[in-house]
Parts: C-alpha cells; structure tokens; sequence
C-alpha cells in the first residue's frame, strides 16, 4: 500500500512511525454494505466523497478539494496513466472491471482486517450486499451493528399490517399498541444484545429529531407521540419515526439494555446529507443522556464534524464516551482531516479514539478512507514527535491504538493483528 500513498517508508523521517501508520491492520468499526453487482452504479459515482445529493452532488461536489484528491488517488489505484483526472475516466475504468476484482483491488491495500456494518439502510437493503457477503474481503468475520431505528419501524409495520387506513387511534388502542410495541422491540433488542455476531447498536436520532435525548418522559407523553406516528402513518401511508419523545423513548430502552451487556450503542453526530438540522447535531448535546446511563460505552461517530471539540471533550470528561474519528475521510480535504485529528487529540484520551471508513455503496470508499487516515495520523503525529511533545514509541502506539486495538477491546472482538495483510 505504502507506494500509492506516501513516499517510501525507508526514507521517511520517522520510519516506525511510519511503518505502523502505513502497515499496521485496521479494524473499521463503523460501515455499511457495498452495493450488488447488479446495483453498483445505482447511485452517482461523486457520492464517494460527499454527503449532498441532486445537482449539488452531480454539479458541485468534483469542485471541492476532496474530490480533486479522490480522483487522483483512485486514478493511481486503478493505473490510469496519460490522462487528466476526471469521474468519467473512473467510471468507465469501474465499468470494465468484474466486480469482485473492483472490491479486492479497493481492500487489498487498505490493510482492512474486521468490519463492522450497519445495514439498517430502510428502503434500499434490497441494493446492497449482506454482511456476510463482506468476509470474502476481510481477513476476521465482520459483525453487525443493530440500527435501532429501523428495528423500531419494521416492528411498528409488522403490527400495523401495512393497513394504514384502518389504524386505530382511541387512546386504548395506542395504550394497546405502545405497550405491545414496547414488549417486542425489548426483545428484540434482547435479543441483538445476546448475538455474538452483533457487536453493537446504533442511533439516527440526530437525523430524526436532533440529539438532545431527554432522560424522562411520562408515559402519557409517549402515548401522544405513538397517536402522533399512527396518524401520520394513516394519512401519509409512510412510517418514519420522527416525534422527538418516541425516538428519546427508544433511545433510552437500547442504551439500558446495552449497557447490561456492555454492547457499545454509536450516534450518529456532527454533518451528514441535507436530512440533518446541523444545529442539532452538536455531540453537546448528548451530555445529559451521558450522564443518565454511565455503564453503557457511548460512541460519537464522525469526531462529531464540525463540532469535533465538543466530542473530544466529552470523552476526555465521561467514561463511557468514545470518539470515532471517521467519514472525514475522504469527505473532507487533507488540511480538514489533519485539522480534525488535532482537534480531536486536544482532550480526548489516545485509548478512546476509533478509526472507521462509513464506508459504503462503493468499494472506493473503503479504499480512501484507509488510505488518507493513515496518511493523516503520520502527518500529524510526526509532527508532535518532532516538536518533542511526543516520543516515537508513544506515537506508534497511539496509532496501533486507534487503528485496531481501542476498537478491538471496546467491542469485544478478541482479535489479534494480522500482520500479513500489507
């Protein structure tokens, strides 16, 4: 791998350092599934490096310095030679290689030994592959992460029988159903909790209503809020989960239930696609659900971009909080990544940061993730080292750290490095 992101190791100032950075293996601990062969131009190829969608994705997004890097990494991936990089050189490149050739050609350099998938993708699973499809392209079985939303809304459709004209809506029938509702998704919870596959849960509540999770309710306000859901759905003929008090509802029954048996629970913070209200994507905003459940580890996914202090903080502060530091990588410039890792590194404990790719859809996602975050972390902590606010040995094992073993010992894993995958 080295080759196609950095100069050669041998040479490099720091060479351990940079020998870890560049070599040593990865677990991704935060993903979703690529896409089917038959499905793997299902969406523009310019969503490998941002979160917009219509003409702001199709127009805009190859102007950002984010894509102009992607596009020269992947053009150098794929051994384009003698022409400018642009996304139609790369889509007929895709175009004409077998699918799984794409994929190994993506993993193979990217030192990728477990991932760890969410595929709660609601609408579109039918596109993508399953997890068990991915451990063809890892060397360790990838496991599941359990988006909660989306177990709450199948299990809502699964009652309802899809017959939205005829939902009920007197207040016994909602008692009913909120009650029947609430049995269900405990167990099904329960039940993700017990599997050895399913290494943790997840929360979109950012998207749906922000995350200031409030630690109570009444029961009478929940009651409301599953009256306001069947309405919805009987008038609209579509089920999407976004009063605040049944979401902060859920919330709560997932991190009680992970919390007694130690599964970490991710949320989604920071920037995501034009869905998210930014104001309230703040990780601060989870201080008071922090505190309310102090034995579940609580992760913040995506160093909670832009608000990467306000995450850095809060694990420095709480110890059930860590702090994943992905999707920057490759939707944000080199400068922005750096500056994201410092900014994460001002607070939070070495032993609490987790590396992942939120990759997705296309194999090309994987590929660049790995490849700037590794580049980036030598960048920054050879710098310290330099600046002596750092020995050597103490970077290398901040990079071992958040490369594999943070992620390997909070989920669980019991892993060991393979050394042979670069």
């Amino acid at each position: 791998m080295a080759p196609l992101v950095s100069p050669s190791i041998s040479n490099m100032y720091y060479p351990e350092l940079a020998h870890t950075a560049f070599v040593y293996p990865a677990i991704d601990n935060h993903a979703h599934p690529l896409l089917t062969d038959e499905n793997r131009n299902a969406f523009p190829l310019e969503g490998i490096t941002s979160e917009a969608s219509g003409d702001a994705l199709t127009s805009d997004s190859r102007y950002s310095l984010a894509s102009y890097r992607a596009t020269l990494q992947l053009s150098k991936l794929f051994g384009l030679k003698n022409c400018e990089p642009t996304w139609n050189a790369l889509r007929n490149k895709r175009d004409d290689t077998d699918y799984l050739d794409l994929c190994n050609t993506c993993f193979k350099p990217s030192g990728i030994q477990c991932i760890l998938l969410d595929d709660g993708l609601g609408g579109v699973a039918d596109l993508a592959e399953s997890i068990k499809w991915h451990d063809q392209l890892t060397s360790s079985t990838c496991k599941r992460i359990v988006r909660i939303e989306f177990e709450a809304e199948d299990i809502f459709r699964t009652m309802l029988g899809g017959d939205a004209p005829n939902i009920p809506t007197s207040i016994v029938s909602v008692v009913s159903i909120l009650e029947e509702f609430t049995d269900r998704f405990k167990a099904s919870i329960l039940a993700h909790a017990r599997d050895d596959r399913v290494a943790g849960f997840k929360s979109v509540v950012c998207y749906r209503t922000g995350l200031h999770i409030a630690p109570l309710a009444t029961y009478e306000e929940t009651q409301r809020a599953v009256m306001d859901l069947l309405l919805q759905y009987k008038t609209s003929d579509s089920l999407r989960l976004e009063q605040k008090v049944l979401n902060d509802y859920l919330v709560r029954l997932v991190l009680q239930i992970a919390g007694e048996y130690h599964k970490p629970v991710q949320f989604h913070t920071g920037a995501g696609d034009n869905d998210i209200r930014l104001t309230k994507a703040s990780p601060a905003h989870l201080q008071s659900i922090i505190e309310a459940y102090p034995n579940t580890p609580i992760v913040l996914l995506h160093a909670g971009y832009p608000y990467t202090r306000e995450a850095g903080y809060l694990a420095s502060v709480y110890k059930n909080v860590y702090v994943d530091f992905g999707l920057v990588f490759p939707l944000v410039s080199g400068d922005g990544q750096r500056t994201v890792i410092r900014q994460l590194l001002e607070l939070a404990p070495t032993n609490k940061i987790l590396w992942s790719t939120d990759g997705h859809w296309w194999p090309e996602t994987y590929y660049l993730a790995s490849v700037q975050a590794r580049q980036a972390l030598y960048e920054v902590l050879s710098d310290s080292v330099r600046r002596e606010g750092l020995t050597e040995q103490q970077a290398v094992e901040i990079i071992r750290n958040a490369l594999f073993h943070n992620a390997n010992r909070l989920y669980n894993l019991g892993l060991k490095p393979n050394m042979n995958l670069l």
